[in-house]
């Protein structure tokens, strides 16, 4: 019996890469597109942020940002769709194109040349952003002067 596997999951994982990654990092990890047909070529719109005060409690509009969306078809039939912050319209299709070809048979291949050095910036960053906000970190300690009795 083969394990089953939360596509889902995985999706949400590459299509995040995609959209969080620089589109310069894109570019050159991708420099070739594949041939492809855009179902709804890239659009521009706004959406609504929403956040709550300390990850808890009511949400709450934080304000408008921009979106690109595309949508387009692979001559393997292969659908990808790619949303992406802002307004580069490059970005949204270089997203939706590996959305596309992680659906396919190169998916192992394209794991490993593009969303693996993806993951290992993110991680990076994170470690980085973490460290320079450990570095600001202040330890408050109470010391006792003797022994009351």
């Amino acid at each position: 019996m083969t394990p089953e596997i939360d596509t889902n999951s995985a999706r949400r994982r590459w299509m995040g890469l995609a959209a969080k990654a620089k589109p310069e990092a894109l570019a050159a990890l991708l420099p070739e597109l594949p041939a492809h047909d855009l179902l709804r070529g890239p659009e521009t719109g706004t959406v609504m942020a929403r956040g709550r005060a300390g990850g808890v409690g009511a949400a709450f509009n934080l304000g408008e940002m921009s979106v690109t969306r595309c949508a387009l078809r692979l001559s393997d039939g292969s659908v990808g769709h790619g949303y992406v912050q802002g307004r580069s319209r490059d970005h949204a299709i270089r997203a939706a194109v590996l959305d596309a070809l992680m659906q396919g048979a190169a998916a192992a291949e394209i794991e490993a040349q593009v969303f693996a050095p993806l993951e290992a910036g993110a991680q990076a960053l994170r470690k980085s952003r973490a460290a320079k906000a450990a570095a600001t970190k202040v330890e408050f300690f109470t010391m006792v002067r003797g022994e009351a009795e």
